[in-house]
C-alpha cells in the first residue's frame, strides 16, 4: 500500500512523498541489501536443490519477497503506476541478487542475464529440481 506523506521540509512544504507500507511486498527494509546471505549453503546443483530451494523459500517468505519468485507479485500488477513499477523492478533485482549470491560460481554465469527473479527461479527449478528431472526422463 502506498501512503502519501506530506513533506515538511523548508524547500517544499506542499510536496508529497510516496512511501510504502512495511507489510507490502514492495517495501524494502534497510537490511534488504544485495550482499546478505539468506541460507547457510550455496546451491551446487541437483544434489542440494531441494533443501536449498526450501531454505530460500522460507527466507523469502520471512522477508515478504516470496511473491517475486512464485509469481504472486508480478510486474503486470504495477504497470499503471510508475512509482510502484520502479519499486517492483528494484525488489525483483534485490531478490535476483540474493539468488545469484547463493549459488556456486559455475552456476552464476547462467543466471546473470535473466531479467527478473521469477525467471531465474523458474530456470533453476527446471534445471535442478529432481522431481522435474524424473518427469522429463520418463
Amino acid at each position: 500500500m502506498v501512503v502519501d506523506t506530506p513533506d515538511v521540509s523548508a524547500e517544499s512544504s506542499h510536496a508529497n512523498i510516496q512511501t510504502i507500507d512495511c507489510n507490502d511486498p514492495l517495501y524494502v527494509h534497510p537490511s534488504d541489501t544485495p550482499g546478505i546471505s539468506l541460507v547457510p549453503e550455496l546451491l551446487i546443483g541437483t544434489e542440494n536443490y531441494s533443501e536449498w530451494s526450501r531454505s530460500m523459500t522460507i527466507s523469502l517468505l520471512v522477508k515478504n519477497k516470496l511473491g517475486f519468485i512464485d509469481r504472486t507479485c508480478t510486474r503486470a500488477q504495477y504497470e499503471k503506476d510508475n512509482f510502484r513499477l520502479r519499486q517492483w523492478e528494484r525488489c525483483s533485482a534485490i531478490v535476483q541478487s540474493w539468488i545469484r549470491s547463493l549459488v556456486v560460481p559455475e552456476l552464476r554465469r547462467g543466471i546473470v542475464y535473466s531479467s527478473y527473479a521469477q525467471n531465474v527461479w523458474k530456470s533453476m527449478k527446471d534445471k535442478f529440481d529432481k522431481v522435474n528431472a524424473k518427469k522429463s526422463i520418463t
